[in-house]
């Protein structure tokens, strides 16, 4: 029926039938009303859910952009102006997100909570009187219903006086609940306009504070900076499109001057063969044998590094060791099924690679690259110029033995004033003396006119020799110089065991032990006297490294050379430029005739890098020294429960004589008393247990006194 703004109330006592469907109208009107506003309350309650996140995002991008000082980008660098930009831009965004936050807050008060109250109040109000109206109209339909059921023949006032009381209860029930129920009805009419408008009017508040608090502060504040910002950006963009047109000049550049590359197996002629290479990288085929007749191939990255050769699969972060290519040779094979074939054998022929390159010019260049750094050319000042002048044109090349006069012919004191071999102070191969070096005195390191060993006298027991080999049959050394079995039965239970190919240079006693520098200026002392006297010798052993002590073993027959307990080592360095040396200070008690302790400095030469040894070193000692505070922990423990298991067999001793006491002086007491005469005037006779009782007894109290 439109046109109807309210339901009449004072027609509620009649409940007539234009009256319940006038009700009917409103029923359906808030019905509809409901759906609508949940759904308005939903779309509502997404703005406000989208301006929350909106928040939290804004404060999370303002806290990464303050942390991006502490990120450690690779390729990055430190970028002081980028950081300083980004940090302004934090603060910019901080601020935002604090209006955003405000913004957050009134829209929950102006918006959300006008809608959400007519929606969980208003709306249920109206639900729960209509389900109460309902019930009592059919309270009050049954009730009429019994009234009107009231016989006329046989009276009953009592009943009647019931029905008519039900029939008052529910139709007064019945009309309040109406009444109730039509002001809420009409009363809905106003609040679904309120329930629409205000909210909507909150949050067009909200938005105008927000857009004039952003303004205010905003505006002014950072016009500036971001229009020095736009500026930065533009320039940016112009310096990568600059190095973009750089890239691709460069990337033709780089087409036209590969294209002779691009073939498997160039024309040397076109290409010339660099035959004075030290270092090299690329990838090779290297045959892996699979049975005593079959192999395969597989297709690795090989490159130099140093005097190793190293080898990557593509996937990997790091490379591995393949061998060690000093003192190697290498010599170009035929092989059955490939072409391109060389083959590198270690210095003492226990490992052998046959490898395959791409073409004859890389085939030929991996020889003399690895014949190069065979001859430890690498080592010198200009490599590839010392490979020009020592390099001969042959492909199929053995590399000689190396001598020590060229690692460290670079070394060698000037000729003019020729010094004395037990002390000189030009540079030497130690490298550059230290500061620390610069403010003391040699003679404090160093004592004068100290003689210099430069060999290891083995000890000669053909016997332990011929032990020491049947113990290593079978052994498998790795080609990172460590063992993973046992070198004797005393190592057999310690935790650390590392083994390292080591060249012994020379010891010499020295004075100091403070410092490393002591170890630098032994190395430049022994080189110097190596260089001067000509020494070029060197020998060979492996350091193993364990718990107990460091030991130098032949490499041949097993046989221990020399043996240095681990406590008596008391420092270890390699040195600065030269990873490849190391040294050790050992001091040992007692050694001179006056009872002072000597201490000497040993140098040595590794395959390895030197700081690797001097960690395991370090590692070995500090494993000792935890195992020496736990063996220390471990005897008083037991010394301990040994004296409380002591403590407790004494006081079961002594509990053990009282008793044996008590019992002593009870028997004793029985024994002195006199027999009772018996009846017949006759004296009573102890058995001869009762007598054996008591000798027991009176021995017992003789050894118990005695023991007390």
């Amino acid at each position: 029926m439109p046109g109807i703004d309210k339901l009449p109330i004072e027609e509620t006592l009649e409940d007539s039938p234009q009256t319940r469907s006038l009700l009917s109208v409103f029923e359906e009107d808030t019905a509809t009303i409901s759906s609508y506003y949940n759904q308005l309350f939903q779309a509502m309650h997404r703005i406000y859910d989208a301006q929350n996140e909106l928040s939290a995002a804004t404060h999370l991008t303002s806290k990464l952009l303050k942390e991006y000082e502490k990120q450690r980008f690779p390729l990055g660098g430190d970028d002081e102006v980028m950081s300083s930009t980004l940090q302004q831009f934090a603060k910019v965004i901080d601020e935002l997100s604090s209006c955003h936050a405000v913004l957050s807050t009134q829209l929950a008060d102006a918006m959300m909570f006008p809608i959400t109250q007519f929606k969980e109040r208003d709306l249920k109000e109206i639900l729960t009187l209509k389900e109460v109206f309902q019930i009592s109209s059919d309270d009050h339909d049954v009730a009429v219903n019994r009234y009107s059921r009231l016989s006329k023949k046989k009276e009953n006032e009592k009943v009647k006086s019931e029905v008519m009381e039900d029939v008052y209860t529910s139709r007064k029930k019945q009309h309040q609940t109406l009444m109730h129920y039509f002001s809420a009805l009409n009363t809905l009419q106003y609040k679904k306009k309120i329930a629409l408008l205000e909210p909507l009017l909150g949050y067009m508040q909200a938005q105008i504070s927000f857009f004039k608090l952003g303004s205010e502060n905003l505006t002014q504040q950072w016009e500036d900076f971001l229009t020095n910002i736009g500026t930065s950006v533009q320039n940016v963009r112009r310096e990568m499109d600059s190095e973009v047109d750089s890239m691709q000049q460069t990337i033709q550049d780089l087409e036209q001057a590969s294209d002779l590359l691009y073939m498997p197996d160039p024309d040397p002629s076109k290409i010339p063969i660099n035959r004075n290479l030290t270092r090299k990288a690329g990838y090779l085929n290297t045959r892996n044998k699979t049975g005593l007749v079959s192999s395969t191939w597989d297709r690795q990255y090989f490159f130099t590094q140093g005097g190793n050769l190293m080898s990557q699969s593509r996937g990997d972060v790091a490379g591995g060791l393949v061998m060690d290519i000093d003192n190697c040779s290498v010599m170009a094979v035929d092989c059955e099924d490939r072409r391109f074939c060389f083959q590198i054998s270690a210095f003492d022929g226990k490992k052998v690679s046959i490898l395959q390159a791409d073409s004859r010019k890389d085939c030929e260049e991996w020889i003399a690259t690895i014949n190069n750094i065979s001859k430890r050319i690498y080592l010198s000042e200009n490599p590839e110029e010392t490979a020009a002048r020592v390099n001969q044109s042959a492909l199929e090349a053995v590399t000689p033995s190396p001598s020590f006069q060229q690692r460290h012919e670079s070394f060698r004191p000037s000729t003019q004033g020729r010094p004395r071999a037990g002390r000189t102070s030009s540079q030497s191969s130690a490298g550059s003396e230290s500061p620390a070096l610069s403010s003391l005195s040699l003679d404090s390191l160093v004592a004068p006119d100290t003689p210099i060993q430069f060999d290891i006298i083995s000890p000669v027991s053909e016997d332990y020799s011929t032990q020491a080999k049947s113990a290593s049959q079978g052994r498998r050394t790795n080609p990172f110089g460590e063992s993973g079995q046992s070198q004797s039965g005393e190592s057999e239970d310690s935790i650390l065991h590392q083994l390292f190919i080591v060249r012994f240079l020379g010891s010499m006693e020295v004075k100091a032990t403070e410092n490393t520098d002591v170890i630098y200026e032994t190395m430049r002392q022994i080189l110097a006297a190596r260089a001067i006297h000509n020494i070029f010798r060197m020998t060979e052993s492996h350091l193993l490294v364990t718990c107990e002590c460091l030991k130098l073993i032949d490499p041949q027959t097993q046989v221990t050379r020399l043996r240095f307990p681990l406590s008596s080592v008391v420092l270890c360095a390699s040195h600065q430029e030269n990873k490849r040396l190391f040294g050790f200070v050992l001091q040992t008690a007692g050694g001179r005739v006056d009872g002072r302790p000597v201490t000497v400095c040993y140098i040595f030469e590794s395959n390895n890098d030197g700081e690797k040894i001097c960690d395991s070193v370090g590692l070995a000692k500090q494993i000792a020294l935890h195992s020496e505070m736990d063996r220390k922990a471990s005897q008083k423990q037991r010394d301990m429960d040994k004296a409380k298991v002591k403590q407790q067999e004494e006081l079961s001793k002594q509990k053990q004589i009282e008793k044996d006491l008590e019992e002593q002086s009870r028997l004793i007491a029985a024994s002195s008393r006199p027999n009772p005469p018996a009846a017949d005037g006759q004296f009573l006779v102890l058995s001869n247990s009762q007598s054996e009782d008591s000798d027991a007894g009176e021995e017992g109290r003789k050894r118990g006194e005695s023991e007390a």
